[in-house]
């Protein structure tokens, strides 16, 4: 078997040993490579067992005890041998055991998502690397998680107990590594280190509690936390100036300096503003990484659809898809030049059911428009478009803060202040019976014809 967690090593160990008859204190366990496997051609049967001592079984195999096997192989032979219970009875030594041994497996699985953080690789401006050190072998327990988390990625997380490797397709599971292969730093940590020290609240302080979700250990790979140590000393003397500003302020507050207030605080740029973006967990089940908006600043036209999909999500570009290329004949049979328009999407990641290999699309509900939609009120102030075109429902609700049916708001209006254009998103089209597209096509392109004319007409005024 292998030092690491060998889950099939173990199952081949285990069926051998069960058809032998070899009772706990008859084995010796090791981890040299093949001492327990299973001969070539061994047809030992398979071991049916409880399911949640299978679980059990997968998740302790990745602790660091030396002795996890051997206590492992204990429970099996004592369930096979008439303790079904056993399982469900705390007080028993051996179950104790692997209980505080289960938790501790868990609590690291947690550790490495909550804590991984990746940085660009030097010498591959598309690749990105993270460095964590976990307590027991759960690397490849973990493997799926950044995977479906960060699928449009090509990245490794490298360890001491092994890496992983992921390149938009494929997961490679490599050796181990040292800290040194990793980067050490990249551009976008500033960003971020600003961005955490911003949503830091110095009232809420209390740094047991904080070294508790995030021990001491993790804070040296971690960009933020070097910020930690200045943002505890100064929490006094920023709560007392909270205070301070509180009691000077008029009861009745000021709706408009309150607006402007947060004004200050929102980034500048839209470049910052896209890395505050990049960098946000997704809001959305299955949400991978997020795809930003795509055009010119002061464009005429901003088109505004539902969220990416899935070749979006893949490839980092918003409206490449089907729908995509329906909206861009649609723009070139009205005379609109998608170089010269912002197309941006009001949730910017892509939510998804898995279904075996394909990834399904699934609409967002109101409450995740309302989640990015500040995201979205942020982005057209940067890019200051003459017209915001929602395409669909999903982004007339973004965009006015409210819902707003498609079919009785189609045409012009103003969206929260803005001039705006209502009209169906393309890939309405595509799930339409054949015999009504050519009509629903045709209003398709009266619409981005009307879009056009109301640009053009802004542009000349």
């Amino acid at each position: 078997m292998k030092p690491a967690a060998d889950l099939d090593g173990f199952r081949a160990a285990l069926r051998c040993l069960i058809a032998d008859g070899a009772r706990p204190h008859e084995v010796i366990w090791d981890t040299a490579p093949s001492l327990f496997a299973a001969e070539p051609g061994d047809e030992s049967p398979p071991i049916a067992l409880p399911r949640g001592v299978a679980e059990k079984i997968a998740l302790l195999v990745c602790h660091r005890d030396p002795e996890r096997y051997s206590l492992l192989y204990q429970l099996v032979w004592r369930v096979r041998h008439g303790e079904r219970a056993l399982p469900e009875i705390a007080s028993d030594p051996l179950i104790h055991r692997l209980h505080g041994m289960e938790k501790s497996v868990r609590r690291d699985l947690h550790k490495m998502h909550a804590f991984v953080r990746f940085r660009r690789a030097e010498a591959e401006e598309e690749r990105f690397v993270a460095w964590f050190e976990p307590e027991h072998f759960i690397i490849e327990a973990t493997a799926q998680f950044f995977v479906d988390r960060f699928r449009g990625m090509y990245w490794s997380i490298l360890t001491p107990v092994g890496s992983l490797h992921w390149d938009r397709n494929s997961l490679t599971v490599g050796p181990p590594a040292m800290k040194s292969d990793a980067p050490t730093g990249d551009a976008f940590e500033a960003g971020w280190r600003s961005y955490y020290e911003s949503t830091f609240n110095p009232a809420r302080l209390n740094p047991d509690v904080m070294r508790g979700h995030m021990a001491k250990k993790y804070w040296k790979n971690l960009p933020e936390a070097a910020a930690i140590t200045d943002l505890i000393r100064s929490a006094p003397l920023r709560v007392k100036q909270m205070i301070e500003q509180q009691q000077a302020m008029p009861r009745k507050r000021d709706p408009k300096k309150a607006v402007a207030a947060m004004s200050d605080q929102a980034p500048k740029s839209l470049a910052a503003l896209n890395r505050l973006i990049a960098a946000s967990e997704p809001m959305v089940k299955g949400g991978t990484r997020a795809v930003l908006g795509e055009g010119p600043l002061h464009a005429p036209i901003a088109f505004v659809g539902e969220q990416p999909g899935d070749q979006e999500d893949m490839a980092g570009k918003p409206f490449i898809g089907p729908a995509g290329q329906l909206l861009d004949k649609a723009m070139a049979e009205a005379g609109i030049d998608r170089r010269a328009v912002y197309v941006t999407n009001a949730v910017k990641h892509f939510k998804f059911e898995p279904r075996g290999k394909r990834r399904i699309h699934s609409k967002p509900t109101a409450g995740e428009v309302r989640h990015y939609r500040w995201w979205l009120e942020k982005e057209l102030d940067l890019v200051k478009p003459g017209l915001v075109v929602a395409l669909g429902a999903t982004a007339a609700l973004a965009l006015a803060g409210k819902p707003l049916a498609v079919g009785a708001n189609r045409g012009p209006i103003v969206l929260d202040g803005r001039p705006g254009f209502i009209t169906i998103h393309p890939s309405f089209l595509l799930r339409m019976p054949q015999e009504d597209k050519a009509m629903a096509w045709r209003q398709f392109v009266t619409d981005m014809k009307h879009i056009h004319a109301i640009a053009e007409q802004s542009r000349v005024a």
